[in-house]
């Protein structure tokens, strides 16, 4: 716990929060064995307005993949701490610990409005590329193409236009929100 608050002070995402009050938290194991903190903002969504844009339901965006022979997933690394959180807005944020509280800066995962921002986000910045050769589901970005050289200068384009914007990323290929994508289809990730 102390390792990710001291990373994320230096890394001015977070900082100490005043009065010590905040929603409850707990680490949670990720797949490659690393841990993900997970903050209770059940209480804070409840009085949130939610931000009404679009996330794409996950059936329309296989719909892409018929016509497409080769496929790579761009993850976008650490992507929600690109977006600040509106200045004054930052104790809503507020989680604690057993000695302090401290309260982000930039946007995390939990408060209801995040996935609505980050994905309007994402989608203004690879709008012309959106349904071309492009799906976004939140921070993982899905390059199809059905030629070799066509697909190396569309992901290029896609590299090119997230460092335009100061979005880093991570390109892996084949797996896309818990299915494997290939030109046989598609098939759970078990």
């Amino acid at each position: 716990m102390w390792v990710y608050i001291s990373e994320n002070i230096e890394r001015v995402f977070i900082r100490p929060s005043y009065p010590s009050t905040g929603a409850p938290f707990l680490f949670v194991r990720k797949k490659d064995g690393g841990l993900h903190l997970c903050i209770d903002y059940c209480k804070l969504n409840s009085f949130t307005r939610k931000k009404r844009y679009p996330v794409p339901p996950m059936n329309q965006l296989f719909t892409v993949f018929n016509v497409s022979t080769i496929f790579v997933k761009i993850h976008l690394n650490g992507a929600y701490n690109l977006l600040r959180i509106k200045e004054g807005g930052e104790h809503l944020t507020a989680f604690r610990t057993k000695y302090d509280s401290y309260e982000y800066l930039v946007i995390t995962f939990g408060p209801t409005t995040a996935p609505a921002s980050f994905q309007n986000l994402v989608n203004d910045i690879l709008a012309d590329f959106l349904e071309i050769f492009v799906v976004v589901y939140l921070d993982d970005i899905m390059v199809f193409s059905s030629y070799d050289e066509e697909h190396v200068k569309n992901v290029a384009s896609v590299h090119q236009r997230l460092r335009d914007n100061n979005f880093f990323s991570k390109a892996s290929s084949m797996e896309y929100l818990g299915y494997v994508v290939s030109s046989d289809g598609l098939k759970m990730d078990c």
